[in-house]
């Protein structure tokens, strides 16, 4: 009994648990349709290309990961979310295509300014409303919901009029590359993981991860311990931003073209729900970037399961908003505090019987 409890309070014990159970029901579901059983884990080259559901969950979740890196710091740090990041999503593939194609230009097929100016021009966009975001929630106390609700609104119109009312087509083969693949191996997967390592070593070879925590446990201690509070967060949104950006130019990438209303869309809640199902608190404080990354993964996981079951894409946010609901509801300080009192009675109870 003690060692389940210790398995339970694991703190990658629920995004590896969910991951499990959307596998246990693609099981079920190949089995039900007379499929092999096991061909949700089935990888198979194809015209050199690596092909499978597996590699098609961590090639489409991939801009959730992103996503997620920059969330999970934000959440840890200012104990609310960034609902912006969908739209700074949609900002930066429209800066970037507006730049590579030119103003008023829907399509081309050849570059109107060279390809490094186009992705640093969207990395900078991501970077700016990071910076935007983080001033208002750091130096002026803005709710972080209220605050990012500014560009959660007015990004994609933004993108639009970079984009002239338009949808932008880039097509030209060395910007496919982003979306595309390197070798046999799709490129949103290494570049997605490139991201974790490099945050990973950042965070554990420099004090941001340990400044990021103790800010969102207690910012008024934090400050009178001596770190600045509002430097912490605004480097978080800041992060989140880049984060943004770099999502935004895959996804641009993915489909040569920069479409201002649907790229990004809904990926807010995808996110948060990565954060959230990684384990990690949505009060801020303590947190866990490999939870984050496997619930992102999970979220497509779930959103592939849902297609395949029959669900049709809008319906499948109301299954996430009802696992979003489920999370938070596990994470609430009452709900734990009734487990916690529960299981004190039970040991009170065999404290007794013995």
């Amino acid at each position: 009994m003690s060692s389940i409890k210790k398995l339970f309070s694991k703190p990658l014990f629920l995004p590896i648990f969910c991951m499990i159970l959307v596998m246990a029901v693609n099981i079920v579901y190949d089995i039900a349709n007379g499929n092999f059983a096991l061909s949700f884990f089935t990888i198979s080259i194809r015209n050199g290309l690596l092909f499978g559901r597996l590699i098609d969950i961590l090639n489409r979740g991939s801009e959730i990961a992103i996503l997620a890196i920059g969330m999970t710091l934000v959440v840890s740090a200012s104990a609310g979310t960034d609902i912006s990041v969908g739209s700074v999503m949609s900002l930066a593939a429209s800066f970037c295509c507006m730049l590579l194609a030119g103003y008023g230009v829907s399509s081309t097929n050849e570059y109107a300014n060279p390809l490094i100016v186009g992705v640093l021009g969207g990395l900078a966009i991501g970077l700016l409303c990071g910076a935007f975001n983080g001033f208002l929630v750091s130096k002026l106390n803005v709710q972080p919901m209220v605050a990012t609700l500014i560009l959660f609104s007015a990004a994609r119109a933004v993108g639009l009029l970079l984009c002239n009312n338009m949808i932008v087509y880039v097509r030209v083969d060395s910007f496919k590359i982003f979306g595309g693949y390197i070798g046999m191996i799709p490129t949103p997967i290494i570049i997605a993981a490139i991201c974790v390592v490099i945050m990973t070593l950042f965070l554990k070879k420099t004090a941001l991860g340990l400044y990021v925590q103790s800010v969102g446990i207690n910012k008024k201690a934090s400050r009178i311990a001596g770190i600045n509070s509002q430097r912490i967060i605004f480097i978080c949104y800041i992060i989140c931003g880049l984060c943004a950006g770099i999502a935004g130019i895959v996804a641009a990438s993915r489909i040569s073209s920069a479409d201002s209303n649907n790229i990004g869309k809904t990926f807010e809640m995808d996110a948060i729900l990565a954060v959230a199902l990684g384990g990690n608190s949505l009060g801020g404080g303590k947190f866990r970037l490999a939870g984050s990354v496997i619930g992102a993964y999970t979220i497509q996981a779930i959103t592939t399961t849902l297609y395949a079951l029959g669900v049709s894409t809008e319906q499948a946010p109301v299954y996430k908003a009802i696992i979003v609901l489920i999370i938070v509801a596990i994470q609430a300080p009452p709900v734990k505090a009734y487990f916690k009192q529960r299981a004190a009675k039970k040991e009170l109870a065999k404290g007794g019987a013995a």
